[in-house]
């Protein structure tokens, strides 16, 4: 039967195991068959019209966990989770295509996607988490090199060292002593009223040369790491406490709630107040 045009927030890889339809999205109509794969980006909409039978099976990734793979795979151009996300928005600017993989191909992973269905109906398991990755970067593998992906200009100086946010990259290099013995003080005292020479002083540098060691170790700035590292000890307070917000706010060290709100959402992705009611929500359910 016809399915109208359904938009889900999160990026979906439907693959056409038998029979044909017509598909519509941001492509037009379009039809596809066995071999093809739809891929679609997070809000996209897209509807379908089977000729007679269709088979599919539809892999429902969610955004934040795409975004993280972009982040890895370009990790030496990007600085943060936040900078991939604005990467991948331009990498992958069609929402919506169409891979033409053909029959042969796909059945080398018509096994996998049958096990991945299998593993995952009863929801997420601890136990099946890495078979379960390996199975997807294995068919991702096999699908990825026929995305349309737009080109990018950049290098390695453009990465930005100034935002919030995790994962990040580091190089695999010694740390300097003095770099480590300011993270310490950063995460033993996050609510130290800390500046860059105060920090700089007690690990006995200059302010820029301490900026430079940190960056090259740790990928941030002092101050931006200060930021991260305050929005873990709020997130923890309003996980395991019952403090208010503007309380646990003061105890990380943040006078401002409008400051601290739009801090936390950087690093986070939502405001604490967000925050607190998903984790209340997920204790209850």
């Amino acid at each position: 039967m016809p399915i109208a045009p359904v938009a889900h927030d999160c990026v979906k890889l439907i693959f056409v195991r038998a029979g044909s339809a017509i598909v519509l999205s941001e492509f037009g109509e379009k039809p596809v068959c066995a071999g093809d794969v739809v891929a679609l980006g997070a809000n996209t909409l897209c509807g379908s019209e089977p000729e007679d039978l269709v088979t599919v099976t539809t892999l429902y990734l969610d955004r934040d966990y795409v975004v993280d793979q972009v982040f890895w795979q370009h990790a030496e151009l990007l600085a943060d989770r936040l900078d991939a996300h604005d990467f991948a928005d331009e990498i992958y600017s069609e929402s919506a295509q169409i891979l033409r993989l053909g029959e042969n191909r796909t059945r080398m992973f018509t096994p996998l996607l049958d096990e991945l269905v299998a593993l995952s109906v009863d929801g997420p398991c601890t136990r099946r988490f890495y078979r379960m990755q390996a199975l997807l970067f294995a068919v991702l593998d096999v699908v990825s090199p026929y995305v349309k992906t737009s080109p990018v200009s950049r290098t390695t100086t453009q990465k930005r060292t100034g935002r919030p946010s995790t994962p990040r990259y580091r190089r695999l290099a010694p740390l300097r002593a003095e770099a480590r013995e300011a993270l310490d003080l950063l995460r033993n005292a996050p609510a130290e009223d800390w500046t860059l020479g105060r920090l700089a002083a007690g690990v006995h540098l200059s302010p820029s040369q301490l900026g430079r060691i940190f960056v090259d170790a740790y990928g941030k700035t002092p101050m931006t790491y200060l930021t991260t590292v305050r929005a873990e000890h709020l997130a923890r307070l309003l996980r395991e406490t019952d403090l208010s917000i503007e309380a646990a706010m003061r105890e990380v060290g943040w006078r401002s709630r409008g400051h601290a709100a739009r801090m936390f959402r950087h690093a986070v992705g939502v405001t604490p107040t967000r925050y607190r009611l998903m984790i209340r929500q997920k204790a209850a359910a």
